[in-house]
């Protein structure tokens, strides 16, 4: 099985035996979210005031604080990240990026050659 792909406007193509499968950038982006905020100590994907605004009036977007690169078949992927007060934030971005890196490998089956983490804040535990 020969494996051809190529980029479009709105995502990556993968040319299969079968047929074609094209894969969204934002569905990357969404994997990459959701592997980061399975991590201990992340307290939230921060997004741009746009995603904010949107959020309060009730359009949330899944891919907040996440932006993915794909040529040739490897993936770039960048994270604003807001991290718990507590955590070691050098062992916590690496175990972000393992688990991001994993996830999007696996499940695409793209080559992750980097995941750049932007800490933007530090969330606070809140009196129980």
């Amino acid at each position: 099985m020969e494996k051809e792909t190529k980029t479009d406007k709105n995502g990556y193509a993968v040319n299969e035996e079968f047929g074609t499968v094209k894969i969204a950038n934002d569905v990357v982006a969404m994997i990459a979210g959701l592997a980061a905020t399975e991590v201990e100590g992340v307290g939230a994907m921060a997004g741009n005031i746009t995603n904010e605004l949107m959020g309060k009036v009730g359009m949330k977007k899944q891919t907040k604080g996440v932006k993915v690169d794909i040529l040739d078949g490897n993936v770039s992927v960048e994270l604003a990240v807001t991290l718990e007060y507590g955590y070691n934030i050098p062992t916590t971005c690496n175990k972000v990026q393992e688990k991001v890196k994993n996830a999007i490998e696996t499940m695409t089956g793209f080559n992750v050659s980097d995941v750049n983490i932007r800490i933007v804040g530090i969330k606070m535990a809140s009196d129980k």
